[in-house]
């Protein structure tokens, strides 16, 4: 049910922006690091917003995955710590040494 209200968000933000690019005809300039380009709002605001949410996307699923490696490299070193409380101490056996 979250995942349903989050896809539903998403997709309204994507159809304001496309009725909000629709309506706007006029053409600016965008100065970029290089170069600049005349370019419709519409067409700006769309590839602004795409390569925003695409880049949001691509740095939430970097530190998913790091927490995720995280979480299983947690879950084998308590895996690990269980066995050994499990497993019977051995008895510690000293050797008996004669002094002679």
């Amino acid at each position: 049910m979250k995942y349903l209200l989050i896809f539903l968000f998403i997709l309204v933000i994507f159809v304001i922006s496309a009725t909000f690019g629709a309506h706007n005809d006029q053409v600016v300039t965008f100065n970029y690091l290089i170069a600049q380009g005349d370019y419709q709002v519409s067409t700006l605001l769309a590839v602004l917003f795409g390569a925003g949410f695409i880049l949001g996307w691509i740095i939430c699923g970097l530190f998913y995955l790091r927490t995720r490696i995280a979480l299983g490299r947690a879950e084998r070193k308590i895996k690990r710590l269980t066995l050994q409380l499990e497993q019977p101490a051995e008895p510690v056996v000293q050797p008996i040494v004669n002094k002679e």
